[in-house]
């Protein structure tokens, strides 16, 4: 006589996959049955593979076929983990010779998106459930599942010794509604009040309900004690097979008409699964096991009809599918991630069940690697005392075993000594554990796939599930490669690789990328074949297509930079035939202005990288000609939100000419510009402010303070005088540190403003001041404080020790990249070797060191040399604080500001030893009234 064994898991647990492998070992199966798509059972052997490496996941997707929530993909994942009971059933079957045949709804019923004339009968299937992200293995488990979205799994369910006669006979029994089961007698029914909405959370947290029937408020407490960290015993899945019974008995005393889409579709899986049951027994096994969420098992246990079942299914509308093996990760099992199954740590459940002898010991133990791994110290004794204070909560809290909360508390009170940073990278490196499986090479894959894996290992860049940073160096062919894959696949759309903010240096030839691997890059990879066979032919057809549908001059110019830099000499012909016809009829002068960058960064880099760019700088040079004829016209009679649009543009002009490095191109550009600020009639005070701080960095105009003082005058109104600062100021606070001239024109202003006038220009002000770095709003400050004030006598140098000096001078210049060789040469370079007493030797004193400042402060910020060597005060402080001059009896400002600026030192953090003789706290909140309000006033930019 055949025999059934039905066991009901949790679709990731490692008690529930301990119990089960236990379970099948002493039932001896021939034939294992597992709730997913039937699809899969061709390639179901692939498991027992060496290359097969979980976390994986079975890969369902409809070529062609729009997702119902119209992201134009229509595919689901059924993941796998080394803890999952279905994986430990696979390869116990597989190892047994045993068959293994999944029996869920099929994949090609599930991935029909819903149709809005689908008729309303029991026969007709609710597809809005079928699964459509990537994050959706078994989005198809509504949630009337224990599985479904947004609820734990259901526990394991019990084996049914007599399951077999059940489905022998279950074509001659009644149906489950009149065989269904009372309520447990005793069992309070809900409340009238009760009974709206228990059917949803019934169906929605089953394990919820028994949890809180056994006094836990922690439904994945409970769920550990009684089955993840159980060690031993009986099997569970007899008892929790009769919970499951109890709780959908109560679910259909609650059920009222005609079921629910949810409970449709779920009636419609079980249907199947009962089915394929039949078919199994009728095919000659003789002893079956069924591993299905422990929420089925009571449907599979009914004595339902094969006639009720064909009804369910007949019907149906199905669509094509493929299905296939794909790596997973650690991090899209958590149900952080969205994944209705999920589990809090994967990493904890994963060490539960490859440890099972002293798993706390061995965890902590890990956990103490890991915190000196980065240069935290903790010794044995720490690990110790971690694993005593884990276990004696466990016992105070009646576990039978320490969770991953005692652990964590012990952990941060122990290890971490209260800090939460260290505990936090315990999470994230054990809790959740974040790996990458991998599949075997034969498994099922596109072209397209296969090619990427074959440029992955020539070029020796391998998937990771956590995030790395890659440097790349574009002048050795392998780095350039790799850049050119990593910009092929941010065509199609596969972003595993994506440049950092900092990734690309003007004028370098390096790029930095992050790189990360997701599970759902294999899904993005199958519709990209569409493009083609090998990455390199389908980022052409790609770009091609892009080119073709471009809406704009931007698109297009956008196209052509990443043509370039994915080195796509196939589609740069068809992409630059479509960027020059559209620039020759656009007239927009701000399209204009947007696409100039883009394709001044693809000339320039294009170069870098060897790639031919002689149509490309033809189209550059006609839009730089263009921009220049049509800016004075496109910038008069600008509002405030038009001007601010314009001020972007034209910085992002200027900043592409100065790339591009075109002298008779800058020239034109400055011209223009000269143009503008001669007739300001009509010119917003933002631009006029702006262009005239361009052209004063360029050295073109010399007469900055006369311009500003006419600009802030009284007769100006202060709005458009607030706005000309803000534009004048916007490229950084550097000059107003270092020209006194402006920044009492700048302090005269904002003193004198009336009351109203002074509450009306207050915001635009802040939001000028407040982008300045907290060290440039302190310095300014103590400029302010300092004004009108006689500048500190110079030190006096007739008893400096030059032999003391000589060794810390030598090194702070070599710190600066000075060498001997330079010294002297900068002294034969100067008829005046110092600026100190002519009978001292003081290296570093004389010219080279102020030459040495000079260059240093003609660095900061693209300020010019015009700056650099402006000093209005005869002696310039910061000359003295970099010359060495570093005692007591000199001035702290002129000091901490050479410091504060050049090495990205604060220049008040030696104030608070109060050694001005003003106290440094005044000088660290710079000033009083007014400057306060404008946000000079705090050091810490709370201003």
């Amino acid at each position: 006589m055949s025999r059934v064994e039905v066991y009901g898991i949790r679709h990731h647990g490692p008690g529930s996959a301990r119990a089960l492998r236990t379970a099948l070992e002493d039932f001896k199966p021939d034939a294992v049955l597992i709730e997913g798509p039937p699809e899969a059972d061709p390639i179901v052997e692939l498991a027992a593979d060496d290359g097969m490496v979980p976390p994986v996941a079975l890969l369902a997707y409809s070529p062609g076929q729009a997702a119902p929530d119209g992201t134009g993909r229509s595919a689901a994942f059924w993941p796998f983990a080394e803890f999952s009971p279905e994986w430990q059933a696979i390869r116990y079957a597989l190892g047994a010779g045993a068959s293994v045949r999944f029996c869920d709804l099929p994949a090609a019923n599930q991935l029909v998106p819903p149709t809005s004339d689908a008729p309303d009968t029991p026969s007709a299937p609710d597809v809005s459930d079928a699964p459509g992200a990537p994050e959706a293995p078994d989005a198809s488990d509504i949630p009337s599942a224990p599985e479904a979205p947004g609820a734990p799994d259901a526990p394991s369910a019990p084996s049914a010794p007599d399951a077999a006669d059940a489905a022998d006979a279950a074509e001659d029994t009644p149906s489950p509604t009149s065989d269904a089961p009372d309520a447990v007698e005793g069992t309070p029914g809900p409340t009238p009040g009760d009974r709206e909405g228990a059917e949803e959370s019934i169906r929605q947290d089953p394990l919820g309900w028994l949890a809180r029937a056994a006094g836990y408020d922690d439904t994945e407490r409970w769920w550990d004690d009684v089955v993840e960290h159980r060690t031993g015993g009986p099997s569970p899945f007899p008892a929790i097979a009769e919970a499951m019974t109890e709780l959908r008995a109560q679910l259909r005393l609650e059920e009222d008409g005609a079921p629910s889409g949810e409970a449709l579709r779920e009636e419609q899986r079980e249907a199947h699964m009962r089915r394929t049951l039949r078919r199994a027994l009728k095919d000659g096994y003789e002893r079956v096991a069924v591993v299905v969420g422990a929420w089925h098992v009571p449907a599979l246990l009914a004595k339902t009809p094969a006639a009720h079942d064909d009804r369910t299914l007949r019907g149906l509308p199905k669509t094509k599918v493929a299905m296939t093996w794909v790596p997973w990760t650690h991090g899209r099992l958590a149900g952080r991630s969205g994944y209705g199954a999920g589990v809090r740590s994967p990493g904890w459940y994963h060490h539960l069940f490859t440890a099972p002898d002293r798993p706390i010991e061995r965890w902590l133990t890990d956990a103490a690697r890991v915190l000196r791994e980065e240069d935290l110290h903790v010794s044995s004794a720490h690990v110790i005392e971690a694993v005593r204070l884990a276990e004696t909560l466990a016992a105070l809290r009646g576990r039978p075993l320490a969770g991953l909360d005692e652990v964590t508390e012990a952990t941060r009170a122990v290890l971490c000594e209260g800090a939460d940073l260290p505990v936090e990278l315990i999470r994230k490196r054990m809790a959740v554990g974040e790996r990458l499986g991998a599949v075997p090479e034969r498994t099922p894959m596109v072209p397209l796939q296969r090619d990427l894996q074959a440029e992955q290992r020539r070029l020796r860049l391998k998937p990771s599930a956590l995030e790395k940073e890659q440097d790349l160096d574009l002048r050795k062919p392998t780095d350039l490669e790799r850049s050119h894959l990593l910009h092929r696949l941010r065509l199609l759309d596969v972003d595993w690789g994506v440049p950092a903010e900092t990734g690309r240096s003007k004028g370098t030839f390096r790029e930095t990328w992050d790189l990360l691997w997701r599970p759902e890059f294999d899904v993005e990879l199958i519709e990209a074949s569409a493009w083609g066979t090998t990455v390199r032919g389908a980022a052409t057809a790609r770009a091609e297509a892009l080119a073709a549908e471009a809406e704009s001059l931007a698109d297009l110019t956008s196209a052509a930079e990443r043509c370039l830099l994915a080195d796509l000499g196939g589609a740069l012909p068809a992409v630059m035939g479509a960027l020059a016809d559209r620039a020759a009829v656009d007239t927009d002068v701000g399209h204009l202005m947007s696409a100039l960058p883009a394709l001044v960064r693809a000339l320039r880099y294009g170069d870098v990288r060897g790639t031919s760019t002689g149509p490309l700088r033809t189209v550059v040079d006609g839009l730089v000609v263009r921009v220049c004829v049509g800016l004075p016209p496109a910038v008069s009679g600008l509002d405030d939100d038009a001007a601010r649009d314009v001020l972007t543009r034209v910085d992002a002009v200027h900043g592409a000419l100065s790339l591009l490095a075109d002298e008779g191109h800058i020239e034109r550009w400055r011209r223009t510009l000269e143009g503008l600020i001669a007739r300001p009639d009509g010119l917003h005070g933002l631009l006029e402010g702006r262009l005239t701080r361009l052209l004063m960095d360029a050295g073109r105009l010399d007469d900055v303070p006369a311009r500003m003082a006419r600009a802030v005058s009284t007769g100006t109104a202060p709005d458009r005088a607030a706005a000309w600062v803000e534009g004048f100021l916007s490229g950084g606070g550097l000059m107003l540190m270092h020209d006194e001239a402006l920044l009492r024109l700048v302090d005269a202003w904002i003193s004198g403003l009336p009351a109203g006038s002074f509450t009306d220009v207050l915001p635009l002000l802040r939001r000028t001041f407040g982008a300045y770095a907290a060290a440039e709003r302190r310095a300014i400050g103590e400029r302010v404080r300092r004004l009108g004030t006689a500048p500190a006598p110079r030190p006096s140098t007739e008893n400096l020790d030059t032999t003391r000096a000589a060794p810390a001078t030598t090194t702070a210049l070599q710190i600066l990249g000075w060498t001997p060789h330079d010294l002297k040469q900068e002294a034969a370079d100067h008829d005046e070797p110092g600026r100190g007493d002519a009978d001292h030797d003081e290296p570093g004193r004389g010219d080279a060191g102020r030459g040495e400042t000079k260059r240093a402060m003609a660095g900061r910020d693209g300020i010019g040399d015009d700056e650099a060597g402006r000093d209005r005060t005869g002696h310039d402080e910061a000359r003295q604080a970099e010359a060495g001059h570093d005692e007591a009896g000199h001035d702290e400002a002129g000091r901490g500001e050479a410091n504060g600026d050049r090495g990205g030192r604060d220049w008040t953090a030696r104030g608070e030893t109060g050694r001005d003789g003003s106290g440094r706290g005044e000088a660290q909140g710079g000033g009083t009234g007014r400057d306060e309000e404008v946000g000079l006033g705090e050091g810490d930019g709370r201003g």
